[in-house]
């Protein structure tokens, strides 16, 4: 008999050789109806993998991320089955499952195209072959055997993989059918989960990310095990489609792009300023109350600065490459993280444990190189601003200066209703199994896992762990937020870390007169400018909260009699600090009304002759119908002190 250890605490015996799936069943025939994968041990292992030893175990279900990666393996092994019966002859290089859903690189025979008017067949095939639930099949094999069986089935690409990636003793291979694919797993139990299926698109990939190999085609699907599950992902994307950041942001003038000012370097328009210097104040007055000092730095640095830190060798790859003076020999770097140049700030000057904390904060530009193919609006940029702020202090304030910025980042969530339903916390660690990308000593990073894992008990935050997601300098807490169409978005991020204080030599005298290493806290609530705003944009579909919007009133003239009665109610508004134009095109009231609900603008005033004369505004709320005629000042009365009812609850 083995133990079985449940997340709950709880210990139950079984036969030694128990699956996961054996023990879903034990607990109910429904439950195990809709397990899909488990984990043992902290590894997510198929469903009938034989547990030989005490093991801790978790079931998971379709809401659970295993359960979809799992699912979504299988599947891209399923598509790559349809393709070889289709096919004969195709190719394949790499097939994962991703966010959503999964993709398989493949190049057919004869120089042969997959094209989106194929992918109906395809998807028919998929289905054929899951509704024959067929098992999938772990094997390990050694590498000599494993090449002689590729090559035997003509695949010229895994042969490469395995001779220039794999270890004999390392190799495992799956089969479902008559289709055999090399991989680590994990998977379902067999295909015959998977019910609903669509294929989203076809682009090229170069085998290897590399542009000097050959082109394949990737092929994205995702699937599902209900039916209803599909059209629902369908409805959703189609909302998506019209909450994209980048169309909206286009319609309110809020930023744009130029290819002559460069690919992922987003230039900010005169509203979208607006919004963004309104975020970071709203930002700053937050910070103020917990005794932030914000700080400005260059945005380039000395290539050392980053070799000090370790950013060079850990991100290196992904910098823009050194810039060179023409008449020194230095080397800089156009920034791409802040810290750096924050213990700089910090090494000023000596620093006494009556200082600390020590918190800087600043919202800092940095530069990070993306391939071309990766890059989407603002969300996947070369160029982005940072909340970012970094905490030195002693041991013995870790926690509680954690908490604090946990009280910050909800604190911001909530001013934009990010309700406590629709934010996902997320510890991230280090690699059990692989400690080599990391940096520092293993009992400091004991201490800062303990110090997050600490926080989020104290704060009665429930917060799912995962291995191998730290940074490489310390462990972190990762705030994911689930927007209005139920899509999840990283964003606010804390990270415990003992490194870079060691790295630059950081240093306090201590009460005892002794010398001591801080300890440093980064922290971005918004995680980035860019990356927040399309969020927020998205979330909201442009509209904005009324004190954020950049603008809140649209005065519309009814014809040219009318202009300069506009002109005066947007001056009279501004008295009360209200964001208000005028929209005197040469147009009918019917197309302005249009344009601008398109703008997303909150109040439309609508002027006339009766207006001109009452010394009234006709107000129209975005998307409604007519509020009927105000005074201008009860107008701006009204507007004011919804704005400030807004500011004051944050």
């Amino acid at each position: 008999m083995i133990n079985i250890t449940f997340p709950d605490g709880s210990v139950r015996q079984f036969n030694k050789g128990v699956t996961g799936l054996e023990i879903a069943q034990s607990i109910s025939q429904r439950f195990a109806q809709d397990v899909l994968s488990c984990s043992v041990n902290d590894e997510v292992v198929e469903l009938n993998r034989p547990i030989l030893a005490d093991s801790s175990i978790k079931l998971f279900k379709w809401d659970d991320d295993e359960a979809k990666h799992a699912f979504w393996h299988t599947s891209a092994h399923l598509l790559a089955e349809a393709l070889q019966e289709l096919y004969p002859g195709i190719q394949f290089g790499f097939g994962p499952a991703v966010e959503n859903g999964f993709f398989y690189d493949v190049l057919l025979p004869d120089g042969g195209q997959v094209r989106e008017g194929d992918f109906g067949v395809i998807e028919e095939k998929m289905l054929e072959l899951a509704r024959r639930d067929e098992p999938l099949v772990r094997k390990e094999v050694g590498k000599a055997e494993c090449i002689r069986q590729f090559k035997a089935a003509g695949q010229n690409y895994k042969c490469e993989h395995i001779e220039q990636d794999l270890e004999d003793g390392s190799i495992t291979t799956y089969t479902q059918g008559a289709f055999t694919d090399l991989c680590k797993g994990p998977h379902l139990v067999s295909t015959g989960a998977i019910k609903a299926v669509k294929l989203m698109s076809v682009a090229g990939a170069f085998w290897r990310g590399d542009a000097a190999n050959d082109q394949l085609q990737r092929i994205y699907g995702i699937t599902f095990p209900k039916k209803k599950m599909l059209d629902d992902y369908l409805t959703m994307l189609e909302e998506a489609k019209k909450r994209d950041h980048r169309k909206i942001g286009k319609e309110m003038e809020l930023f744009m792009f130029s290819e002559r000012v460069g690919k992922g370097l987003p230039i900010w328009l005169p509203k979208g300023t607006d919004l963004r210097l309104r975020l970071q104040e709203m930002l700053r007055g937050i910070q103020k109350q917990y005794g932030y000092q914000e700080v400005i730095t260059p945005n380039i640095g000395g290539k050392n600065l980053y070799v000090t830190s370790g950013h060079w060798d850990h991100y290196g790859k992904d910098s823009f490459q050194p810039i060179h003076t023409p008449e020194e020999d230095e080397e800089y770097l156009l920034k791409p993280m802040n810290c750096p140049h924050h213990c700089e700030i910090y090494a000023n000057r000596p620093r006494s444990y009556k200082e600390l904390p020590f918190r800087c904060a600043e919202f800092g530009t940095v530069y990070r190189y993306e391939q071309s193919g990766e890059l989407h609006g603002l969300t996947r940029v070369r160029c982005f601003t940072q909340d970012d702020a970094h905490i030195f202090c002693r041991q013995d304030q870790v926690k509680d200066e954690f908490i604090k910025v946990m009280e910050i980042i909800q604190r911001v969530f909530k001013i934009f209703q990010f309700s406590d339903d629709n934010v996902e916390v997320q510890i991230s660690l280090r690699d059990k199994n692989d400690k080599s990308k990391y940096i520092g000593s293993d009992e400091d990073w004991a201490s800062a896992e303990q110090a997050i894992i600490d926080a989020c008990m104290e704060k009665g935050m429930k917060a799912r762990v995962e291995y191998g997601e730290a940074a490489f300098y310390g462990p972190k807490l990762d705030f994911m937020v689930k927007d209005a169409i139920g899509r999840r978005w990283q964003l606010g991020t804390i990270q415990v870390d003992y490194q870079l204080p060691q790295r630059f030599q950081l240093e306090y005298v201590a009460e005892d007169n002794t010398k001591r290493r801080p300890v440093m806290i980064h922290r971005a609530p918004f995680g980035s400018m860019e990356r927040f705003v399309a969020v927020l944009i998205e979330h909201t579909a442009g509209k904005f909260p009324l004190w954020l919007t950049p603008d809140q009133v649209a005065v519309l003239p009814v014809s040219e009699k009318a202009n300069d009665y506009a002109q005066k109610v947007k001056e009279e508004l501004a008295k009360y600090e209200l964001r208000a134009f005028v929209d005197d095109r040469n147009e009918k009231i019917g197309r302005k009304i249009r344009d601008n609900e398109v703008k997303h603008v909150p109040y439309m005033l609508i002027v006339g002759e009766k207006e001109m004369e009452n010394g009234e505004v006709n107000v129209r709320r975005q998307g409604a119908e007519s509020l009927g005629n105000m005074k201008i000042d009860d107008f701006g009365k009204k507007i004011a002190s919804e704005v400030a009812d807004m500011i004051n609850n944050y």
